[in-house]
C-alpha cells in the first residue's frame, strides 16, 4: 500500500472562498486503485515557500510515498507549483508530466500550456496535477499503473516489479 499526499494550490480555497474540487477528485480516483491511500490532505495559498516546505515535510517527517499537488501549474503569476516542486526534488522525471500532456493532448491542445513537473525526493515520488477535476481523472487513470510501478522500483519492491 502507498501512502499519498494530496497539495491543493489555491488562494481562494486557503481563503475559504471556493470549494476545493481538485482535491477530493484525486482522492476519488485514488480510491478505484487498491494500491493507494490518502494520508494527507492540505489546501495551501499559491505561496511558494508553503507549498515547498509541505512537499519537503510530507516527503522527510510523514514518509509520504507519492505527493499528488492539484493546482498551480498555469501562466498565472500566482501559479508557482512547478517552481516549488523543482525547488524540493533531488532527482526529475520528466516522462510523468510527458505522459500527462500527451493524455492531454488527446482530449485538448491546451495542454501544451501545462508546467506540471514531476521528480522524486529521497523515496518520494511528486507529482503537479492540473486544476480541473475533469482532467484530474483523465491523467490519473492513465498514469497510476506506470506510476505505481515506478514507486515499486523506487521502494525496491523488486518482487512486485518482476515480469513473467
Amino acid at each position: 500500500m502507498y501512502k499519498v499526499g494530496i497539495i491543493t494550490a489555491s488562494d481562494k480555497g486557503y481563503a475559504g472562498t471556493r470549494k476545493d474540487l481538485s482535491g477530493p477528485a484525486i482522492e476519488e480516483v485514488l480510491s478505484h486503485f487498491k494500491g493507494f491511500q490518502v494520508q494527507k490532505y492540505v489546501m495551501l495559498p499559491d505561496e511558494k515557500d508553503m507549498l515547498s516546505n509541505m512537499m519537503r515535510q510530507m516527503a522527510d517527517e510523514d514518509q509520504l510515498d507519492l505527493i499528488l499537488t492539484t493546482g498551480g501549474t498555469g501562466f498565472s503569476k500566482r501559479d508557482v507549483t512547478p517552481e516549488a516542486t523543482l525547488e524540493v526534488i533531488q532527482r526529475r522525471t520528466p516522462g510523468v508530466p510527458e505522459a500527462m500532456r500527451s493524455i492531454s493532448f488527446q482530449i485538448t491542445p491546451r495542454a501544451m500550456l501545462s508546467r506540471a513537473e514531476a521528480g522524486i525526493r529521497g523515496n518520494t515520488l511528486i507529482a503537479n496535477m492540473p486544476g480541473s477535476p475533469k482532467s484530474i481523472k483523465e491523467i490519473l487513470e492513465y498514469i497510476l499503473p506506470s506510476i505505481e510501478h515506478g514507486l515499486d522500483i523506487l521502494k525496491g519492491n523488486t518482487a512486485e516489479c518482476a515480469r513473467p
